[in-house]
Formats: structure tokens, sequence, C-alpha cells
């Protein structure tokens, strides 16, 4: 199911509450849920005529924009006529152009502009600096030569004062390049009006019931009851081992969940504690448990990419005995649950992680989601990772480097078939979540055209947790 301007299919795995993400058009200013994963030799014009940026397209070659420590910086025009500013001569990562602008607490800020590199590819983040010295990351694009990629983020404002527009990439020797600059506030107001509408517009629709005798004469003053058997969308919690025999959690379970994840029992660690002794006899139990009550199960997982989650026995192993121990377990899971399942997290956390590409080689997850999938055709096959939408200030996962990653694995030699799906966690913690780059990561992501899934979910102790949505 394709997000954006559709509606975000859920899946909510370890908490009982239910988020629900829409956004359409809001009353004062419509959302801008336009994004791209590709990099371009045309950017588009600034979204929202630039919102509160001030010669955005550089029509006034560098008015409102000044050099951020060393450096200088200057207007240049393209042949087609696209005006774009430079910074160039940097020394320091943040060194460029930048400009002032004033927030106000409680606003939630869209930010978008166009990046290329004078020379070979990085990522580039906007950051917004307040106070002399506090650094908030807004988003984050790899900008290449040649072309230019849509940085797309936000951030919301928790304080009302100054800011200065930053922009950071790691490589100050390559001048720095941006195009069609855009900052707009949106009051939660505003925002909330985009779930209200996309609401109305997806979530319901008219429903004419016609209820004739059986000879087919319209039987009049009819009393029609509807009754919800089924939730269309998926939505479910975690359940672990328990569940086998506490019949109180069964209950509990059975009367809320129609979809699940196995917390731990169908890990590796958890079914081959020892090499070469397999047992599945408590997952195997977890799902007939599920099949019987009539919840849809996720496999999760086959493989996890953090070295702190491997059996303990295969940390000593040879590149050539992982390799061997890894393709045994890939088998042995994947063939026994073979069409019983709704999905496969099949290599976790890859985007943080690289275990097996540091032991096998680089294209170590692309090879095992062509062995799920060859196992396993009619199976989504997911990503499933950490960070990528709730917290932007994690370069690692941001979407950015989650749509590289992916797109290495969709590029393999074979892999044109895979049924790829991503896979978000949503692990909060405390204060205020940024819904603005949230959404607009769930933009880019949404670009790939594949189904988006919030795979995991928590929320750290906090005293107001009723902070708005997407």
């Amino acid at each position: 199911m394709k997000v954006g301007a559709a509606e975000l299919c859920i899946l909510l795995f370890t908490t009982s509450c239910l988020l629900h993400f829409s956004s359409e058009l809001q009353h004062s200013m419509p959302y801008d849920y336009s994004a791209t994963t590709q990099c371009v030799t045309e950017p588009k014009r600034a979204q929202y005529g630039g919102g509160i940026i001030v010669n955005p397209g550089f029509d006034h070659n560098i008015k409102g924009w000044r050099v951020f420590g060393n450096g200088t910086i200057e207007e240049r025009i393209s042949n087609d006529e696209n005006r774009f500013i430079v910074a160039s001569n940097r020394r320091q990562t943040l060194d460029g152009f930048s400009q002032k602008v004033q927030l106000k607490k409680g606003m939630i800020y869209m930010f978008s502009a166009w990046f290329q590199l004078s020379e070979g590819s990085d990522i580039v983040s906007v950051v917004f600096k307040r106070n002399g010295s506090e650094l908030v990351h807004g988003g984050h694009v790899i900008a290449k030569h040649g072309c230019w990629s849509l940085l797309k983020g936000g951030i919301v404002a928790n304080f009302s004062s100054p800011a200065e527009i930053l922009f950071e990439s790691e490589n100050p020797i390559v001048e720095l390049w941006v195009h069609s600059v855009s900052l707009q506030p949106f009051t939660r107001e505003q925002w909330r009006s985009h779930q209200d509408s996309s609401i109305e517009r997806v979530r319901k629709s008219r429903v004419r019931f016609q209820v004739t005798h059986p000879n087919e004469t319209v039987l009049e003053g009819a009393t029609v009851v509807i009754k919800q058997t089924r939730a269309n969308f998926p939505y479910g919690c975690a359940m672990n081992r328990h569940i086998l025999t506490n019949s109180d959690y069964q209950k509990w379970f059975v009367s809320r969940f129609k979809y699940t994840t196995f917390t731990n029992e169908m890990k590796w660690y958890s079914t081959e504690k020892i090499q070469g002794h397999e047992n599945y006899t408590i997952p195997d139990a977890m799902l007939k448990f599920a099949k019987e009550n009539g919840i849809s199960v996720r496999g999760h997982n086959i493989l996890w990419d953090s070295e702190r989650r491997q059996p303990e026995w295969d940390l000593s192993l040879s590149p050539d005995e992982l390799r061997e121990a890894a393709a045994k377990r890939m088998k042995s899971v994947v063939s026994r649950y073979k069409g019983q399942l709704i999905a496969w997290d099949v290599v976790n956390e890859n985007v943080h992680f690289h275990f097996f590409e540091d032991n096998l080689g680089k294209n170590a997850s692309a090879v095992y989601y062509s062995a799920a999938y060859h196992l396993d055709p009619t199976t989504n096959m997911f990503m499933n990772e950490y960070n990528t939408i709730e917290y932007s200030g994690d370069k690692d996962a941001s979407p950015t480097n989650y749509i590289r990653k992916l797109k290495e694995i969709q590029q393999f030699p074979g892999n044109a078939g895979i049924s790829l799906a991503i896979g978000l966690q949503c692990h909060f913690s405390s204060g205020v979540p940024n819904i603005a780059y949230m959404r607009s990561g769930l933009d880019l992501l949404a670009a790939t055209g594949l189904p988006i899934w919030l795979t995991e979910t928590s929320v750290d102790p906090q005293p107001n947790q009723n902070q708005g949505g997407f």
C-alpha cells in the first residue's frame, strides 16, 4: 500500500494503543506530499513558494543568505537558467551558507531543498542552530555530483527564538550547491486538519443498502444492523511464550489483536542455542495457538545483523563456517514456516549493523533476501529498522540511508521479483516527537512504492504523551 496521498498501513506490535497516521489537505495551506528518491537533472521549484525563507529560489542573487564559518558563497545560473547558491572554500562540516529565521513554540516546520555536490557523493543534513551552540538536525539526503537530490525534513519548535538554518556535509573539500529552499510553518490545528480531512477521504465512504423481499420487491421500514467483525488494517501486539500457559493472557490477547510478532521465540539464538541442536517446540506451539484464533503472524527474524544478537557459538566461526551456518539457519526456519506467515524480517536492523557484511562481504544482506524469497516466494520480505523516522539525529538510519540499503537489495542480480516491504520500528524516548521529520520521512519512503508497516512501537514513560500525530 502506498502512503502519502493515501493512508499508511499500520501494524503495532509492542503496545496496545493505536497510532493513526494520516494527512491530507489542511484548510489554510495544502500539505505537499511530493517527494522523490531519485537524483534528477531538473529540480522542482520550492515547496510552498519557499514559506518563510527569504529569496528561496535565488531570484535576487544571494539576498537573505550569508556565509557561515569559513568559505565564500555565490549565485550561479545553469544552462537551463536554474538559479542556485554555491558554498566554496569550506574547511569545516558546517561551513557554507545560512539564513536566520524566527521560530515560534509549538509550530511544526516542514523543510525542503535540492542539493548537489561539485564532485563525489556525501550525506548533507539541514541543521537548526539556536542559543549559540544548540544544534537540531532536521533531515538528511545523499547529495551527488551531476544531479539534484531532494532533502525533505523538518522540526517541531519547542521554543520561541531566532534560529539559524545551516547545512552540514562531512566532506568540506567539495562545493555545496543548493536550489529551491523552503521552510513552511503549520499550527497544530492545521496539522490536525490534515488528519481529519484524510480520515474523511480515506477511512470513510458512503454505503447504500437496498433491502428486498425474496420476490425482489422493496421491503419498506426494515431495520438494518451492522456489526464490524474485523478491522481492515493490521493492528497487533507482540506475543511471548507465556501465552501458552496463561489463560488470562490468552483471553486478553485474542479479544484485542489479529496480528502478532513473537518477541524472541523465533530468533536464531532461541531456536539453536547449541550449534546443531535446533528446537522449534515453542514457536511451533505459539503459531498453532495463533492459527486457532485467527491471528496472523510475522516472522521475526531470520538473521540479525548485530554482533550482539547472534547465537554465542557463531561468533567464533570462520567466515566459511559462518556462511554455512547462516545458510542452514535460513533453510531451516523459512522452509519450516513457508506459507504460514505474512512477513519475514530477513536481516534485522541491517542499516545500523553489518555483522554479516563484515564477515561475508558487502552483498551479504542482498544474498539472504534472495535466499529467503526463493524459499518462500509469496511472503513479503521486510527491512526492519529503528530510528528511521523517530529520531532525526540518527544519520545512519535516516530515510535516505534506509532507501540506499533497500536499493542495494533490489538491484542485486536475481532479486527483481522479491516482494520487499518497509518495516519501521518506532521506539520513542522522552520529549516531544519530531512529527515534521516523521511525516517527511514517510513521504520519502512512500516514493519507493513499497508497503510501509510500523512493526514495533514503544514509548518511554513521560508526564504528557498526548502530542499530536502525523
